[in-house]
């Protein structure tokens, strides 16, 4: 699924609340991570749940069919999860990335319940693996999905369907009807048809905003055009529009989001992980002047790299290009499309349409800034640069080895950040009250965790943890 996605105009003469018979006592509107747990544990609470999913089957998941891992903090080995990974270390990773901007409490208790997380998703069906050859710096903190995302996406759904959800799939939620922050019902588009969903209570998980290019622009202006959308592009955030327009208090900056630096050459929606590039820490990075903006060796990539899909956007036509050569060529995860590979540099400056004068300064500045140490791929070795601008951190070394190789760079949004406000049993709060029935998780409520940056694989973790929670608060609500 490569193009843009339309939403019906909705017909609001059929949108009547308070008529009609209630259809369950729980509507979930998204069909991700978050939804489907929250669909879950609703239904082991004895629910009645339907499950609204803008997808077709064969692309059910949202963003979560293209993720492999999930974030755990653990005091001994749990799993395939080596060693331990303290929640005081997990919480001090947060702040790094974020640089404080996150809610300290609401961050603790997702850190903290993650482990509980991790034996419950086991429980469900959904199989891990340990970390695989690139991949082993996360051994000791994320656990790898067996299938990858899609295969967690499956194991969840046949849950759902042994506990009797209903899943609906091309259903696209038009508008919900909410009056001082109780929802009566939603105006849902299956397939072409509407129709007025009545529930009990309402689970929002239909992620951020990020496959709406249109508001995209609002928030970037221009360079948004150029964005590349790595998930779903059914994530077009109109419910979350309603829901701020309808009260909802807003979590969360427009311009923050997770995204990293892709291949060029990937498709402008639903190109998936497999479009990211990792080699950035052993590259020279160069602009489409050819010139160097930012230090590539900063920290351990699955810390730093969601900063490169905002860096490339700032930097003319937000375009990219990285430059490696023999040395580093097997050191990071490969890629789904080859590099452009040439005998000398400037060959390759040249097949890569960079200017041949500009780019082999920046090159030869950097080489001769190069120094003499211990190279260690997989961890900070503080082998940098001295004299250039700006500096290399970390696993510098000098671009001299034949073959060299080159990848052009795009900005590739995976989730935006602007979202609804939730307390901590995931609640959306209205003019700063509660909502009496609707609650919320997943992306959309990324950002009262994550003001800003990213760590690998917490999105799975905040969806987990909120979705969870979501389905057994909307449970206690509807047996009441």
């Amino acid at each position: 699924m490569s193009k843009a996605i339309k939403t019906p105009k909705p017909d609001y003469s059929i949108m009547t609340p308070g008529q009609g018979p209630v259809l369950a006592d729980l509507i979930v509107i998204g069909g991700g991570n978050a939804a489907l747990c929250a669909a879950i544990c609703a239904a082991e609470a004895g629910l009645s749940v339907t499950l609204l999913e803008r997808a077709p089957r064969v692309y059910r998941g949202g963003n979560s069919r293209h993720t492999r891992n999930f974030r755990c903090a653990h005091d001994a080995p749990l799993g395939v999860l080596v060693d331990e990974y303290a929640e005081d270390e997990f919480y001090d990773d947060l702040l790094l990335v974020t640089k404080g901007n996150t809610d300290e409490a609401l961050a603790k208790q997702v850190i903290a319940s993650s482990p509980e997380a991790y034996e419950w998703m086991t429980k469900q069906g959904v199989m891990f693996q340990p970390s695989l050859s690139g991949t082993l710096s996360l051994s000791r903190t994320n656990a790898f999905f067996l299938g990858g995302g899609k295969a967690l996406v499956n194991a969840y759904f046949q849950r759902c369907e042994a506990l009797g959800v209903r899943v609906v799939y091309q259903a696209t939620v038009l508008d919900m009807h909410i009056e001082q922050g109780r929802c009566d019902g939603a105006l849902v588009d299956v397939d072409g048809r509407q129709e007025y969903m009545r529930a009990k209570s309402f689970v929002v998980a239909c992620g951020g905003f990020e496959s709406n290019k249109e508001w995209l622009q609002e928030a970037w202006g221009p360079a948004a055009k150029n964005f590349l959308i790595r998930g779903t592009p059914y994530n077009r955030g109109e419910i979350l529009k309603q829901l701020l327009e309808k009260g909802a208090d807003s979590i969360g900056d427009p311009t923050q989001c997770h995204a990293v630096a892709i291949d060029g050459r990937s498709p402008e929606y639903d190109g998936g992980i497999v479009t990211r590039l990792d080699c950035v820490p052993f590259s020279v990075v160069v602009n489409k002047d050819g010139k160097r903006f930012y230090d590539e060796g900063e920290d351990v990539w699955p810390k730093r790299y969601a900063i490169w899909g905002r860096l490339v956007a700032q930097q003319p036509d937000q375009v990219a290009y990285s430059i490696i050569d023999n040395k580093s060529s097997e050191l990071f995860m490969p890629s789904v499309f080859p590099a452009t590979q040439c005998d000398s540099l400037p060959e390759l400056i040249d097949k890569l349409g960079l200017p041949a004068e500009e780019t082999l300064a920046s090159i030869e500045a950097f080489n001769n800034a190069c120094a003499d140490g211990e190279f260690k791929a997989t961890e900070l070795d503080g082998l940098a640069t001295n004299g250039v601008t700006p500096a290399k951190t970390n696993w510098a070394r000098p671009i001299d080895t034949p073959p060299y190789f080159g990848y052009s760079l795009r900005p590739g949004v995976t989730f935006t950040y602007l979202g609804v406000n939730v307390d901590s049993s995931a609640r959306v709060t209205f003019d700063g009250h509660e909502s009496e029935n609707v609650w919320a998780a997943g992306e959309i409520v990324a950002g009262n965790i994550l003001g800003q940056g990213y760590l690998a694989g917490f999105g799975m973790t905040i969806g987990t943890v909120f979705g969870r929670i979501a389905g057994m608060e909307a449970a206690n609500y509807a047996n009441q």
